[in-house]
């Protein structure tokens, strides 16, 4: 028998968190099935939009869900907490802004235990949208797509495995990678990534609009400075490659931004024409071009950074 614990941190989320939870609470599980139940794992990291409250007065609608506030230290801690505070044997790790399917518990239990061995975790199919009203309506993308190893959006994983591996590195508190990194250690413990596609979330963003441009330029600096620490501890060329830090990133992305021309301010009237003409995923995906930039950038400040107190190689 099997008991899941879906672990989530969220921050500020609140009116996505209210559909993520809904959805994991009509999960259809046969009646002998050998899920033997599941709990939820929600970790508040210090939200201000009153996600506390409204779970204190929904209390009746969500039975499975257990909830923990912690002060804001960002999602690796978050997830620790939850971890601790989880009774189930196996842990799945989920967003707070992600809607999955009914039959999502299900097929992660099926992914797992139809395997050759147990050195393994089942990362399921994650679907962006930015469909608010029917976020389970988008059909899958190439964009969608995700290499990733360990990813945190969508994955179930055996607890003693990430005992063993040790948690999350709260020292990531920053945007980005703190996920990746504890995969590499999964990864150096021999254990092996099963597609689960059958797994469905839904990953709802706000539709792109240019206020959101300084945030997002934000969180590619933050990424970068989280990118130079995954490399701290893990020195690595596969990880260089990762983080964005290797001379082809710096000239890639040197060119396709025109050394910086190509930026939020002489993009913006272009990305604008494309948002009023209802494509605003295609604008996000051009404005890259100039976030990427920015990521690279980050990246090499805080390399610079680092090395002038830790030096690594």
């Amino acid at each position: 028998m099997v008991f899941f614990s879906i672990v989530i941190p969220t921050y500020d989320r609140l009116p996505i968190l209210q559909k993520c939870l809904k959805a994991l609470e009509n999960q259809r599980i046969p009646a002998q099935s050998a899920i033997s139940g599941y709990e939820i794992v929600l970790v508040d990291d210090g939200s201000t939009d009153g996600t506390l409250d409204w779970l204190q007065a929904s209390a009746a609608d969500f039975p499975h869900v257990k909830s923990y506030l912690q002060n804001h230290q960002g999602p690796a801690a978050a997830r620790n907490l939850g971890v601790e505070k989880a009774l189930g044997d196996t842990i799945i790790f989920i967003d707070s802004d992600l809607v999955v399917t009914e039959t999502f518990l299900v097929a992660h239990f099926e992914a797992l235990t139809n395997a050759e061995s147990d050195r393994i975790f089942t990362y399921g199919r994650v679907i962006n949208t930015c469909n608010f009203d029917s976020p389970t309506s988008e059909p899958y993308k190439l964009t969608d797509f995700s290499a990733a190893y360990f990813a945190t959006g969508n994955v179930a994983i055996a607890r003693h495995w990430l005992d063993k591996a040790g948690l999350f590195d709260r020292r990531f508190q920053l945007y980005g990678w703190e996920d990746l990194e504890l995969g590499v250690r999964l990864k150096k413990l021999g254990l092996k990534l099963i597609k689960c596609p059958d797994a469905v979330g839904y990953h709802w963003h706000p539709p792109f609009a240019l206020a959101q441009i300084p945030n997002l330029i934000d969180k590619e600096i933050q990424r970068g400075r989280m990118g130079v620490l995954f490399y701290q501890k893990h020195p690595t060329w596969d990880v260089r490659m990762m983080i964005q830090m290797t001379p082809l990133h710096k000239v890639l992305w040197s060119i396709l931004s025109v050394n910086g021309l190509l930026n939020e301010k002489t993009m913006a009237p272009f990305l604008q024409w494309l948002i009023n003409q209802n494509k605003p995923q295609l604008a996000l995906e051009i404005a890259r071009i100039f976030l990427n930039w920015y990521n690279v950038k980050g990246v090499y400040a805080a390399y610079a950074q680092m090395r002038q107190t830790s030096p690594i190689t």
